[in-house]
């Protein structure tokens, strides 16, 4: 498996901690979860807006098909 360094602020850090403690999680489990999340999340919005493009653009793409 892969690993990925990452760097934070104090500031950072202490929410992290504050956020694995109030979940009773490791604080490498808590910023897993919120990368997958945050890419995840992303990734369905860039699907979202090919469907919605696709859906507007349709009748376009079919005349320029002629």
């Amino acid at each position: 498996m892969t690993a990925l360094n990452l760097q934070f602020t104090d500031e950072e850090m202490a929410d992290l901690r504050a956020a694995a403690e109030r979940e009773g999680k490791s604080l490498k489990a808590v910023a897993h979860h919120a990368v997958v999340t945050a890419v995840s999340s992303r990734k369905h919005l860039v699907e979202q807006a090919a469907a919605r493009i696709a859906l507007i653009s349709g009748e376009l793409n079919e005349r320029l098909a002629k």
